[in-house]
């Protein structure tokens, strides 16, 4: 997909630094059906910094923790999403190394409308001042996409779809 792409042809730059987050209505399932791709280094970094902990590797951490635990925890933070202005529950499925980048699984059921979807991103900004977080958002529609940054952490999709 797009988003593969842009990470792997920017791997080889990496100073850049951008995570990318798909958004997808599965109208079968009734659930929005999320993707989030960043750099497993950057987001090292972002864990460690939560953590207070510089020396922790995210993908053989010790001490009984697991990288799913701490990936998890981590995007709990930094990733939030609203569904008609209410708060939803987001349950990490899992996660998958793929090239230079970790590529986290995440749901959340039980949407069988909507009428906004309010993003909250600020992966990564807290390490570097020029993160870049791509989300794109697609419900019944064409896709809706928005780059969110440290100076613009929220971005409300809305749909206002006629039968």
């Amino acid at each position: 997909m797009i988003s593969n792409f842009i990470l792997l042809f920017f791997s080889w730059l990496h100073p850049i630094h951008i995570s990318v987050t798909e958004i997808n209505y599965n109208e079968k399932e009734k659930s929005l059906q999320i993707i989030s791709r960043a750099f497993i280094d950057d987001l090292e970094l972002g864990v460690r910094a939560q953590r207070g902990e510089a020396e922790l590797d995210i993908l053989e951490p010790k001490n009984g923790l697991t990288t799913k635990q701490l990936v998890q925890n981590y995007l709990s933070v930094h990733l939030k999403i609203k569904i008609d202005g209410k708060p939803a529950k987001l349950n990490y499925l899992g996660f998958e190394k793929e090239d230079v980048s970790l590529v986290s699984y995440i749901e959340i059921e039980n949407v069988k409308k909507l009428k906004t979807i309010e993003v909250f991103s600020d992966v990564i900004t807290e390490i570097h001042d020029d993160q870049s977080n791509l989300v794109h958002v697609t419900y019944k529609s064409p896709v809706q996409s928005v780059r969110l940054t440290r100076d613009k952490t929220l971005e409300l999709f809305s749909f206002n779809l006629k039968k």
